[in-house]
């Protein structure tokens, strides 16, 4: 059954868009066999070469040395090669701009506000990296961020990539062991860190966590220190300068070394909650025109723009947004908890700097309705254009908030991909309408299908996510992986040549996409798969009831389904309520989601970046051990699972 529409694009505005503009001319170049988002992207995967071609001059990427190809071989996963001979660099292409327009805004928790111009950026860079470059270093050498989301955070990530060194970066509000089994994987030579960081009105002192982390991590030489909440103190260790002195006015010009398309950019990596986390190499070129592709067509970012995104620096929409620099717009950098002093804090934020594009988490959106904020009871947000939501299924109820209390006329993107490859597989797009519980499309380029348990193409049906031809944004290998195994073995070992993503998706008859989460985490009572984001549904709409987590229990030959739930102030988990939880998952899924145990939980495992975490409460519930918990929020909470079953 169609979900209902709750948006459609102004015809209007549709004609103004980048994406239509796209469209009229690939249908006047190639012949469209209609003048419809969907034939556009047909087209797109199905001659992928041209597509990418096309855009790269749509774009205007600056580079050095044109490419001979657009693709060797788009069936070769891995190891297609893109954009061959080509020579550019991603940190000049995001420095293009250099007037006085502004680039970045800062705003910290306690109303902290700082602007700096594209000016003002270039020359903060090119003074970054001269000195990175008189400490001896080089292309393909690492440099480390454990930073807030900040503007030096962006200076030093541009400056390193104008060199071809390779940035990396973590939350500080990660622990000693979560940034040892990222960063010693990778030994970076320099690791800028702030002093601290704000949350919840109180300040967080960093240093003695960074002692603790580089008495091992031997391959650091230099750190520098961003003076953030005034503590600084250099004298702790043996190799440290503050960034004031480090980013000092050179007369050195800015050298923006020309560098292969795929030559490394970012080592990014997984969650790494139920092992150590995998090193994820992106390349500059497949990373620069994947993000353009994604913030010029399906969020017709514009130079006059102003895109924000609540982000850590250890998350990949960091990398992502900060590419909107690229485009010549403004991005608003944001360091603190988005609900201090009050849940409303973003907004009064996205009224007072007129954001366009407002980015988020579904946990984020889901929390302001629990908190029984009406955004539109503080704006109308004239320039508010788009809202953007990931890391998690946005479920119909947040999709209906948003229209009810936020904004009427609005594009509400849920969008899906992630560290994997920098980007999205599903995405928004501001010529189609939004559906209640989709992501509005597949993205342009990406071959996005959905397989059945035999490797067959299903529609609507639940199936498990792939791509079937190669992309610029694939991963160009893992960092310590020299034979590549571990690689293949990631995305490619259930289906030749194509890539299995481990994400649970239905597509609809019209294009949009309905996540029902990760395939690990599906449910498999009877041997029949059930996705969990289908129960969690179900379960939002029992109002005593907070927050919830279903996992699937070894049981006999069989598995059952288990639901934790977090119950709201002055509620008890009584028989009433478990009657009426399973009436309503009934009611709204089928008997097959009815859990047979429900137990309640004073708390739910989190990413730092606001994933929930079903596999390490799997792990649990069946006697084995989660090792890594600095990736986790409230790592304390595994605790409520051990020994209830």
């Amino acid at each position: 059954m169609t979900n209902k529409i709750l948006w459609n694009p102004n015809p209007e505005k549709v004609a103004a868009t980048q994406m239509q503009e796209f469209l009229e001319m690939a249908n006047s170049k190639y012949k469209l066999r209609s003048k419809t988002y969907e034939a556009l992207h047909q087209w797109s995967v199905n001659d992928p070469a041209k597509f990418w071609e096309e855009f790269w001059h749509y774009s205007n990427i600056f580079y050095s040395e044109n490419y001979q190809s657009a693709v060797d071989d788009v069936h070769k996963m891995p190891g297609a090669k893109w954009f061959t001979g080509a020579r550019l660099n991603y940190a000049e292409n995001l420095l293009q701009r250099r007037d006085d327009h502004t680039a970045i805004i800062f705003w910290g928790e306690a109303q902290t506000r700082r602007e700096i111009s594209y000016k003002e950026l270039y020359h903060q860079v090119r003074n970054v990296a001269a000195h990175l470059r008189n400490l001896g270093i080089q292309k393909g050498d690492r440099v480390a961020g454990f930073m807030p989301n900040m503007p030096e955070t962006i200076i030093a990530m541009l400056a390193t990539s104008s060199i071809g060194a390779i940035w990396s970066s973590s939350s500080p509000d990660f622990g000693i062991k979560g940034v040892l089994d990222r960063f010693s994987q990778i030994e970076p030579k320099v690791i800028f860190a702030a002093d601290g960081y704000f949350f919840k009105g109180k300040s967080f002192d960093s240093q003695e966590k960074l002692k603790g982390i580089l008495n091992q991590l031997p391959s650091v030489e230099k750190v520098v220190l961003v003076n953030y909440t005034n503590t600084v103190q250099t004298e702790k260790f043996s190799n440290a300068i503050t960034f004031e002195e480090f980013a000092v006015e050179t007369n050195e010009e800015l050298v923006f070394e020309q560098l292969p398309f795929d030559h490394p950019l970012y080592i990014m990596y997984s969650s790494g909650t139920t092992g150590l986390p995998k090193s994820i190499v992106h390349s500059s070129g497949g990373t620069l025109i994947q993000h353009l592709k994604e913030l010029k067509l399906h969020c017709d970012l514009r130079q006059d723009d102003v895109h924000f995104y609540f982000t850590t620096c250890g998350w990949m929409m960091w990398n992502w947004f900060v590419s909107s620099l690229a485009v010549g717009a403004t991005i608003v950098c944001y360091d603190g908890n988005p609900f201090y002093p009050k849940p409303d804090a973003l907004l009064h934020m996205t009224k007072d700097l007129n954001i366009t594009i407002f980015g988020t988490s579904a946990k984020y959106i889901a929390m302001l309705e629990s908190e029984g904020v009406s955004p539109k009871s503080i704006s109308d947000y004239p320039k508010l254009k788009a809202i953007l939501s990931t890391g998690s299924p946005l479920s119909d109820e947040s999709f209906e908030y948003v229209y009810r209390e936020w904004k009427s006329d609005v594009q509400l993107s849920s969008i899906a991909g992630g560290t994997d490859i920098i980007s999205c597989f599903m995405l928004g797009n501001p010529i189609l309408p939004v559906y209640k519980g989709e992501i509005q499309c597949r993205g342009l380029g990406m071959d996005v299908d959905s397989f059945d348990d035999k490797g067959k193409s299903i529609v609507e049906d639940k199936g498990e996510l792939v791509c079937k031809k190669a992309f610029p944004s694939m991963p160009i290998y893992f960092w310590n992986d020299k034979d590549g195994k571990k690689y293949f073995d990631a995305y490619f070992a259930e289906y030749p040549n194509v890539w299995h993503h481990g994400d649970y998706v239905l597509i609809s008859a019209h294009g949009g996409v309905t996540m029902h989460g990760r395939s690990d985490a599906t449910l498999n009572p009877g041997g029949v798969r059930i996705g969990t984001a289908e129960l969690y549904r179900a379960v939002k709409t029992i109002p005593e009831i907070q927050d919830s987590v279903v996992v699937g229990q070894k049981y006999g030959d069989d598995e059952r389904v288990v639901l934790f739930v977090k119950l709201k102030e002055g509620y008890q988990l009584n028989d009433e309520l478990q009657n009426k939880i399973r009436s309503t998952i009934r009611a709204n899924c089928t008997p097959r989601h009815i859990p047979a145990i429900i137990m309640d939980t004073p708390d739910i495992p989190y990413t730092i970046n606001g994933k929930k975490i079903e596999m390490a409460i799997k792990k649990i519930i069946h006697g084995e051990e989660v090792k890594n918990k600095d990736a986790l929020a409230n790592p304390e909470s595994l605790e409520y699972f051990k020994n209830r079953l």
